[in-house]
């Protein structure tokens, strides 16, 4: 999240997901793309909070080629395989973009 530090940039999406939760409203989409990803997989510390959100019906996009790309596809477990046009529209489309 963010430039400088990995370790703290780790801390700071954890508790930026996690808050989400708690926001209203609710984010209607989540995207995921370069080694964002990998937050929707398997063994994420954000996970369950992901599900959560999903839960109450917040969509999550995830970039496939992003997943090939780390050969993660078959550890997704939040969201939805998507691609690059598909977010860009998702963007585009939205009246409000938050970016961590």
């Amino acid at each position: 999240m963010g430039t400088g530090s990995e370790e703290l940039g780790k801390i700071l999406i954890q508790a930026c997901i996690n808050s989400l939760k708690e926001t209203t409203p609710l984010p209607s989409c989540i995207l995921f793309y370069n080694a964002g990803v990998t937050l929707a997989c398997e063994d994420s510390p954000v996970l369950q909070a992901l599900r959560e959100l999903e839960s109450r019906g917040v969509r999550m996009l995830v970039c496939g080629t992003c997943l090939d790309y780390y050969d993660l596809k078959p550890r997704l477990k939040a969201g939805r395989v998507s691609n690059m046009y598909d977010i860009m529209q998702t963007i585009a489309s939205a009246g409000t973009v938050f970016t961590p």
